[in-house]
Parts: C-alpha cells; sequence; structure tokens
C-alpha cells in the first residue's frame, strides 16, 4: 500500500492569533507523531502552490478575490468572530488547496494508492460564498472538482467524520447527483446543520448526526448501518475524506468519545469500501482537531492505516 503525505510550510503563516484553537502548533504535533518508526517509509511530498482555476470550479470569482483582498499586510484581520486571516494567510490558502489537487493527481494517475494532506486552514465550512467556522476555501470539494474536471470522474464521495458538521461541503453539492456527501458529526453543535432529515435534492446528502457523550460503539454503529452502504451503492471513482479529528474525548470544542483506535478503525472501513468501489483510490484531507495530544494520537493511527500498517498509537502523553 502506497501512501503520500502533502504538507507546505507555507501552513505555518497562516496565523490565527494567541489563543484560537486552530493554531500552527496543530501541524507540530502531527509532525512530531508522524516521525514515529513506523513511518520511516512514508512518502512525503511539498504541497504545490494551486493556482485559481480549480478554485473558480466552486468559488465564484468575486469570493475568491473578496478573500485575498481581506488578507491584512500585518496583524490579523477577522472574516467573522472565528475566522481570522494574517499576512501570510494566503499562500498558505493556495498550498492547501494545492496539496489536495497534488493528492487527487496522484491517486487517480496509479502513483499512490491514498494520500493525506496535513495543510491548513481546514475547508468543510466554507460554501461557495462564505468562509466561516475556521474555512476559508473548501478544500474537499475544490479536490472533487479536480478529479471531475482534469481525471474525468464521475462520481465522488465524500466522507466526513468532523466532530462539526461540513455545513459548507453539504451547501455546495446539495443539489448535485454526482457527489455523495456523508457526515458523522456531534448534534446539537456548532454549525447547527446535519439532521438526519437533510437528504439533499437528490438524496445524495447522507447525515448521521451523534448525540454528545457517543461513543466509539455508537460511531461505528453509524458508519456500518447509514455510511458504508450507502458508499458502495453510489460506487464512486474516488473517496475524499474530510479528516477532523475533533471527536476525540480530549478534544475541547466538543464531547464525543472516540479514541484513536476507532479513528483507525474507521480509515480501514474505507479503504476496504474504496477497495471494492475504486481501486483503492482515497484522498484525506485535514480539518479539525485541537487537542494536541489526541490530534497527534489520531493521525497517527489514520496514517498507519491509510499505509496499511494496522492500528498504531503513540505511546507519549496521557
Amino acid at each position: 500500500m502506497t501512501t503520500l503525505l502533502f504538507s507546505h510550510p507555507a501552513s505555518l503563516g497562516h496565523d490565527t492569533g494567541p489563543g484560537h484553537p486552530e493554531s500552527q502548533a496543530r501541524l507540530g504535533a502531527i509532525d512530531q507523531a508522524l516521525t514515529a518508526e513506523a513511518f520511516h517509509d512514508l512518502k512525503r511530498e511539498a504541497s504545490p502552490r494551486a493556482g485559481l482555476e480549480p478554485i473558480l470550479r466552486v468559488h465564484p470569482p468575486a469570493y475568491a478575490a473578496a478573500i485575498e483582498a481581506a488578507i491584512p499586510t500585518k496583524g490579523i484581520a477577522y472574516l467573522d468572530a472565528d475566522t481570522p486571516v494574517s499576512h501570510g494567510s494566503w499562500e498558505a490558502i493556495l498550498h492547501s488547496v494545492g496539496g489536495g489537487i497534488a493528492a487527487v493527481d496522484a491517486v487517480m494517475r496509479g502513483d499512490a494508492d491514498n494520500a493525506f494532506v496535513v495543510t491548513r486552514p481546514p475547508g468543510h465550512h466554507a460554501s461557495q460564498t462564505n468562509a466561516m467556522g475556521f474555512c476559508l476555501f473548501n478544500n474537499a470539494a475544490i479536490a472533487a472538482r479536480h478529479a471531475q474536471a482534469a481525471h474525468g470522474a464521475e462520481r465522488i464521495a465524500i466522507v466526513d467524520f468532523d466532530v462539526h458538521h461540513g455545513n459548507g461541503t453539504q451547501a455546495i453539492f446539495w443539489a448535485d447527483l454526482s457527489v455523495l456527501y456523508c457526515s458523522t458529526h456531534e448534534m446539537p453543535l456548532f454549525p447547527g446543520t446535519g439532521a438526519a432529515s437533510e437528504t439533499g435534492a437528490h438524496g445524495t446528502i447522507v447525515n448521521a448526526p451523534l448525540a454528545p457523550g457517543a461513543d466509539g460503539f455508537i460511531f461505528r454503529e453509524a458508519i456500518e448501518a447509514v455510511v458504508l452502504p450507502r458508499l458502495i451503492a453510489f460506487a464512486p471513482d474516488l473517496v475524499i475524506i474530510s479528516a477532523g479529528f475533533d471527536a476525540h474525548w480530549r478534544d475541547p470544542l466538543a464531547s464525543l468519545n472516540l479514541t484513536e483506535a476507532d479513528f483507525a478503525w474507521v480509515t480501514t472501513q474505507l479503504m476496504e469500501a474504496a477497495e471494492h468501489c475504486c481501486d483503492s483510490r482515497i484522498v484525506s484531507l485535514l480539518e479539525g482537531g485541537y487537542d494536541l495530544v489526541g490530534l497527534g494520537r489520531s493521525t497517527a493511527a489514520h496514517v498507519a492505516a491509510l499505509m496499511g500498517s494496522g492500528y498504531f498509537s503513540p505511546s507519549t502523553g496521557s
């Protein structure tokens, strides 16, 4: 199993200010976790800088221009109460988008079985015309449209296990027969969307909300009973994962009780489905995860599963 890891130091230039949970320290925690011996043979590449063309397949030109214009020359500017940008944010955004595009290219060409993109800012709350929830451009949606435009993929499945519902991704693909969006998430919780009754214009939106306090057993039941049957029936040409790790029990922004073993398990389940549907093609994109110990452990478990190494858990931390 060949796994490619995409990252870029430009992601560190997106400064969200003191105390913000979506900070540069998240990448440090992931980097540290992936220095373990289990990842010695992990192939790593730099995320390229995206141009505007793939972004404009999802976001209107006026919106892209407004985001670029909002980038301050110094200090921090806020697009909403939760979503800051700094002088380095534009480069971070373009390399984050570019990582998703490069990952799609590698997987669709057969250069790798799967890929994981470790960049920031995240994307799944960004709609076509609105930034929110730490997100500016929707990386998963852009990657999906790139797979269709550049590689002729007819059907894309996006599976989102971030603890927060990916309202932006849902809105973008609400009336799109060619994209299946499946989400597990805590509810009620920000952003307030994601009820099971929200199914899209053509039934291609699949929400499996989880009550506060739900543990790995309940999460696994939702994946097995709700998500996997719809994913397999849809028979996508590519599976994109919005990989948020804030459903971990340590995370300060929510109250689900998943462990790193649950993230390894769901990754393996999605890999088995992708093997059945689309020659194992998976692109995984980092979304949330705000406790540094939980994030590092969970990411390590996710990447080890993508590599076919089974469950891996670092021994550091409590």
